[in-house]
């Protein structure tokens, strides 16, 4: 992977640099490395995941936290569970699928026949695949007292977008989350999957997010990507880091990228 995307590896080595500056040059190559293996893994998983179904990753599963989703549930609270672009995230939804059915926020794959193949993978482990551009659907799922998957730690552009830390770096970062919490009157419960030697696999409910949304946007998204970082730093090879999470920033800073 490291060879054949090199463009991608590049982008990881300047997110590892901006994200761990503690870190001495040699491992920040290191962790680079790592990330490179970590989303080749994922790749192969992805067909795996939606086909394979041979494999009974219940065996291979280990569960924290799945009571704060429960007493969320049986107090009639829609869910929003707030997602993250970690690299088991296809077989992710397969075994979150074990556990209850539930919905996904994605933005559509620009190519349109992956876009349909990863439709219709996870169409058997998942209610509806919406629109990250159809909030009022989201709301309305919630309202009904569903579980719905939503991760807000890509970068969309700077429409309804405001630039708080992420490791420290200012990120453009949605505030549609607090948003959609407060229009579908649902709790917040933070949603880590994770790949573990020997085959395994972790999933890692948190306890609902208190007094949110506080009714300041900025807070709410501060507090996400704070909350998101704390997750991603217990695997952090495992994360996305081949997304361009700072391409848009402040205006006079530097674009990273470049």
């Amino acid at each position: 992977m490291g060879y054949l995307a090199a463009s991608r590896r590049r982008v990881a080595l300047t997110n590892l640099r901006l994200c761990f500056p503690e870190l001495s040059e040699q491992e920040r190559e290191a962790l680079a490395r790592r990330v490179m293996i970590s989303t080749g893994e994922a790749i192969l998983e992805m067909a795996g995941a939606f086909h394979n179904q041979r494999i009974d990753l219940d065996k291979r599963l280990t569960v924290g936290g799945l009571e704060h989703l429960e007493t969320a549930r049986r107090e009639g609270h829609g869910v929003m569970l707030l997602g993250m672009h970690f690299n088991s995230i296809d077989v992710g939804s397969r075994l979150l699928g074990k556990f209850f059915r539930f919905s996904v926020v994605y933005r559509p794959n620009d190519n349109p026949l992956l876009d349909h193949l990863i439709t219709k993978g996870r169409g058997t482990w998942v209610n509806h695949s919406v629109d990250r551009n159809d909030i009022r659907q989201t709301v309305r799922l919630l309202r009904q007292g569903e579980v719905v998957w939503y991760a807000p730690d890509q970068d969309y552009g700077t429409a309804h977008a405001v630039f708080v830390p992420f490791f420290g770096v200012p990120a453009a970062t949605i505030t549609a989350t607090s948003r959609i919490a407060r229009m579908g009157k649902a709790k917040v419960i933070p949603c880590a999957h994770y790949r573990l030697p020997g085959g395994r696999y972790e999933i890692e409910f948190g306890a609902p997010l208190e007094d949110f949304p506080c009714g300041d946007d900025e807070a709410d998204t501060a507090r996400i990507n704070r909350t998101i970082e704390s997750y991603v730093r217990k695997h952090p090879e495992q994360y996305l880091w081949v997304h361009k999470r700072f391409k848009h920033q402040p205006p006079g800073q530097d674009h990273p990228y470049r």
